[in-house]
């Protein structure tokens, strides 16, 4: 049976679309998140983005792609490859749970991106060296654990460098991308190696090149020589990490087999702190143009200073906050402005999803802003609403995955929120306040913009 006779007599199977259709989820969908850089955002098309709202206008084409078309995948083919378009809940539980098999998170596009800078990657690898991979990453970042071992040193590290930001961009009266950045990066380096290698930024800069070739996958050369010297650094780097650090709590190599590269992992981990920074400061933005859940978040953060004893440095030597609300407020950021767009499946074996004939080696697409944004999202599509994630309601809807979900979800989502939101709490704290005065604002009482632009990101810090 073809599947334009499928599209005739079933309604909730796949349809197949036609080239006017493709053109517009290439164009105007697949086309932007590219431009943006999937790997590495580049700043004039962030500009561009946020300027224009690329995010709005493709999350209407898929909208209204799923409203003429039915809730099935939308299946098209584009560069020599069979696409579906994913954007039904249950659909997207389906296709999620069923990683690694039979829909591999190890997609072509993928592979050919993330090569570039971690090519012993879980999340690139496949079979039992993905699942062995996979257990080096969950046995230092520990995923299920709101409180990772080292959650002490997490949050006095965050907590620390994030005040020290704060007074050095109220000694400036402004707060922006790259003070932020530095100071990010900071912290990022003594979490995951330790303190002495707070200052070092050359690994994180050569990362960087990495991943803006990464950014063109097919397109662009393997940049073997300059990977290969990252690799050397980093494991380096991870040898000599020290106790307590994220790095210190991986296997050690002489202990699994060659081919799972244990210290080959912090690359993602790194590659990952990226896409957290420009969550952390997406939080703060909503937090400095919300005040009933500033406030909120003030009293959890002082509280939890109080309970630390003497500020966010003395948690080191104690059990730290929680700090769910803090947390639940940096889940909203990462729902309304993803720092995935596009999650990659590919079946690896020929399946079917809800009716829908999958062939082998067909490229799932599942487009975040879409599933975080419209019509899957209910009610609260566009506006801050942080306690869903405390009341369960974001539990509940499987198409809300801001870190993936099933056995491919993100393994440091708890490290990332712990230190996301340390590294509020503790800019909250420092005393200044935060006044947001970038050009794109999201107020309460309007539908928030489908693009916010970190780099763009500025804010007044004043005593």
């Amino acid at each position: 049976m073809s599947v334009r006779t499928v599209e005739r007599r079933t309604p909730g199977v796949a349809r197949c679309l036609g080239a006017a259709d493709t053109a517009r989820v290439l164009t105007r969908v697949l086309l932007p998140t590219v431009l943006e850089g999937p790997v590495l955002r580049r700043r004039w098309a962030m500009a561009l983005a946020e300027r224009f709202q690329w995010e709005a206008t493709a999350v209407a084409t898929v909208r209204g792609l799923f409203a003429r078309r039915g809730s099935g995948p939308l299946l098209m083919r584009a560069f020599g490859r069979r696409l579906a378009l994913v954007g039904d809940p249950d659909h997207v539980r389906r296709v999620l749970e069923g990683t690694p098999t039979p829909f591999s998170p190890a997609s072509a596009e993928k592979r050919a991106a993330l090569d570039q800078f971690q090519p012993h990657g879980s999340l690139i690898s496949q079979g039992r060296v993905r699942q062995e991979r996979r257990r080096a990453n969950e046995a230092a970042l520990e995923p299920g654990r709101p409180l990772h071992r080292a959650a002490g040193r997490i949050a006095a590290v965050a907590g620390a460098e994030a005040a020290a930001v704060t007074r050095q961009a109220a000694g400036r009266g402004v707060l922006d991308w790259d003070t932020f950045a530095r100071g990010w990066w900071r912290a990022v380096r003594s979490i995951v190696f330790g303190e002495a290698a707070r200052e070092e930024a050359e690994p994180v800069r050569t990362l960087e090149r990495l991943r803006a070739a990464g950014n063109w996958a097919y397109l662009s050369p393997r940049r073997r020589a300059l990977r290969d010297r990252f690799v050397a650094g980093l494991r380096e780097a991870v040898g000599r990490a020290e106790p307590g650090s994220l790095a210190a709590a991986l296997p050690d190599p002489a202990g699994t087999e060659p081919d799972v590269d244990p210290y080959g992992q912090v690359a993602h981990w790194l590659f990952a702190y990226d896409a957290a920074g420009m969550a952390t400061l997406r939080t703060l933005a909503l937090l400095a143009t919300h005040p009933d859940a500033a406030a909120r978040a003030h009293r959890e953060a002082a509280q939890a200073v109080r309970g630390a004893g003497a500020g966010p440095a003395a948690q080191s030597a104690g059990q730290p906050a929680e700090l769910p609300f803090l947390r639940a407020c940096v889940l909203e950021s990462v729902r309304l402005w993803p720092t995935t767009p596009l999650l990659l499946r590919e079946s690896s074996d020929e399946t079917d999803l809800d009716g829908a004939h999958l062939p082998e080696g067909t490229a799932l697409v599942l487009f975040t802003p879409y599933l975080h944004r419209s019509v899957p999202a209910g009610a609260y599509a566009h506006s801050f609403a942080p306690d869903i994630w405390l009341d369960g309601t974001a539990a509940a809807n499987p198409a809300l995955v801001p870190f993936s979900s099933g056995p491919g979800r993100c393994p440091g989502r708890d490290v990332v929120l712990s230190t996301a939101s340390n590294w509020l709490a503790g800019a909250l704290t420092a005393g200044p306040a935060h006044g947001l005065v970038s050009r794109t604002r999201p107020v309460p009482g309007a539908p928030l913009p489908a693009t916010l632009d970190h780099f763009g990101l500025r804010f007044t810090v004043r005593g």
